[in-house]
C-alpha cells in the first residue's frame, strides 16, 4: 500500500509572499535547501541534501516542474536513485488557500510505495513538517525571534 505526506499549515501572510517562498529559488534556500528551481513547466532542477542515514539513496533529489498555476498550486517531481541506480518516482504538490488573512498551505507528497520506501517515507514525512516550519521562520521573523526570545 503507497504511503502518502500530507501536512497543512496556516501562514499569516498574504499567498503572494507564500508563492515567492515556494518559488523563487533564492527563498527557497532559506527554508528548505539550495536549488535552481524556476516556477516554468518542464523545468528540471535538483535538491542535494546528502546521504540519509538507514535510506538507500544516492544523495540527490532529481526534480521536474509539471504544472503551475500562480498563486494557486504548484507541482514537480521527486525523484531519487537507489545507491545500486534504481530510480524511485514521487510527485510533490502544493496547494495555497487565501483564509482568514492569511494563506492555507496545502502539501501532498505522493509515490512512497512499498517496504523499501518505508525508511525515506519515515524521514521525509517529518522532514516536511520541519521544514514548512522553517518556512514560517523564513516569512515571519520577527515573530521567531519573539518566539525564541
Amino acid at each position: 500500500m503507497a504511503k502518502i505526506i500530507q501536512h497543512q499549515i496556516f501562514y499569516p501572510n498574504p499567498v503572494t509572499d507564500v508563492w515567492e517562498y515556494l518559488t523563487v529559488s533564492e527563498l527557497i534556500a532559506q527554508w528548505l535547501m539550495p536549488t535552481d528551481f524556476k516556477p516554468v513547466v518542464g523545468h528540471e532542477f535538483q535538491f542535494k541534501p546528502g546521504c540519509m542515514d538507514g535510506c538507500d539513496f544516492d544523495g540527490t533529489f532529481y526534480c521536474k516542474v509539471l504544472e503551475v498555476t500562480p498563486y494557486k498550486t504548484l507541482s514537480y517531481s521527486w525523484n531519487f536513485k537507489s545507491l545500486s541506480g534504481k530510480l524511485n518516482t514521487s510527485v510533490v504538490n502544493w496547494t495555497l488557500t487565501e483564509k482568514d488573512n492569511g494563506t492555507e498551505l496545502l502539501l501532498v507528497h505522493r509515490g512512497f510505495e512499498g517496504e523499501q520506501m518505508l525508511p525515506i517515507f519515515n524521514l521525509m514525512n517529518p522532514g516536511w513538517a520541519h521544514h514548512m516550519t522553517k518556512l514560517s521562520e523564513a516569512l515571519n521573523p520577527e515573530t521567531s525571534l519573539t518566539a525564541n526570545a
